[in-house]
């Protein structure tokens, strides 16, 4: 899916149906006279339901349609026979996304389940015929109830990529070349910053045919929590992840140095993304010989580097500790 075609986040307007009117029929049949109300009730008014589904994962499709309206009940008719529902509308949504309400900006719903089913705006509901309203006093009452005005309301649709480990790096760190060597995915890599605009998943293959699935997040830059750079866009992503993956590159100015700024943007976005296992990995190791590695290992360790979170060097060009990589997340993951 190209990069226009990712949609994260959108507003919706919705309407749901209004119930239908009660009748107000008087009954009349032959060798019956004055047989009485028996006017129907209204059929409520459609819902707004939103539904998971698994096989959606961006909100693409609202991209040209954003507004929803539900049918409105039926009418009661003679008899009593109450009138129709109105026909409801199902939203799909991908696993993963949070319902807000655009004014408020409070949490309406989540959702986490494929099938899982929500009613967001219910129909109104319809109006009572004649027939409810006969007393002994008032025989023949010559009025019903009007169907009641269904629910609109202006949504936010905010999906969170659902993945186990989460990439974060700054900009050109590697994260999308580690994504495709270790996965078949094929995110777009080139020497340059912000090549990826688009959180990209892929699925690594572990031993004995288990997999886990893997998220590369588009870069974090200093500032970002404030708006700088892509901005705090896509650091909702991470917050569905259970272990998160920093990745800093080897040829890096001051690499305990990028690892707190990559810390502490986090930590302004969300506190609780601290509480996360991480593993930090020092990218482009290639271009480092066994006795460099030695010393950047004995300086990292004496300086107590990345908070007492297990490191490791690797390299994507040279395939070197993939495996070793994967054998380390599985355990995070399982533990």
């Amino acid at each position: 899916m190209t990069e226009g075609n990712f949609v994260d986040y959108t507003k919706v307007h919705l309407e749901s149906g209004r119930g239908g009117k009660g009748s107000t029929h008087l009954h009349r049949e032959k060798y019956i006279d004055k047989g009485g109300p028996d006017g129907g009730d209204g059929g409520r008014g459609g819902h707004i339901i939103l539904r998971g589904n698994k096989n959606l994962w961006t909100l693409y499709h609202f991209k040209y349609k954003r507004h929803f309206k539900s049918a409105q009940g039926g009418n009661g008719a003679k008899q009593r026979r109450t009138g129709e529902d109105g026909e409801d509308v199902y939203i799909d949504l991908p696993l993963g996304t949070v319902v807000k309400d655009s004014e408020t900006g409070n949490v309406i719903y989540e959702m986490l389940e494929d099938g899982a089913e929500y009613i967001l705006c219910e129909g109104g509901k319809g109006g009572r015929g004649n027939w409810h309203f006969k007393s002994s006093t008032r025989q023949t009452p010559r009025y019903a109830q009007q169907g009641m005005e269904g629910n609109s309301m202006d949504a936010v649709f905010e999906m969170k990529v659902l993945a186990d480990v989460g990439l974060v790096g700054f900009p050109n760190a590697g994260k999308s070349t580690l994504l495709s060597v270790i996965t078949s995915a094929k995110p777009k890599i080139a020497n340059y910053e912000f090549t990826t605009l688009k959180p990209n998943l892929g699925i690594v293959e572990y031993r004995d045919f288990k997999s886990f699935v893997i998220a590369d997040i588009p870069g974090i830059i200093e500032g970002a929590a404030d708006g700088k750079g892509l901005g705090h866009r896509f650091l909702r992503h991470i917050e569905r992840n259970s272990t998160l993956l920093f990745l800093i590159p080897a040829d890096a100015d001051d690499i305990s140095a990028e690892y707190d700024v990559l810390l502490n943007e986090l930590k302004k976005y969300n506190p609780e993304l601290l509480d996360k296992n991480r593993f930090v990995c020092i990218s482009k190791a290639d271009m480092l010989d066994e006795e460099l590695m030695e010393q950047m290992k004995e300086e990292l360790d004496s300086e107590g580097a990345f908070d007492g979170a297990p490191y490791m060097f690797i390299s994507s060009l040279s395939q070197f500790h993939m495996q070793e990589l994967k054998d380390r997340l599985w355990q995070m993951l399982n533990e």
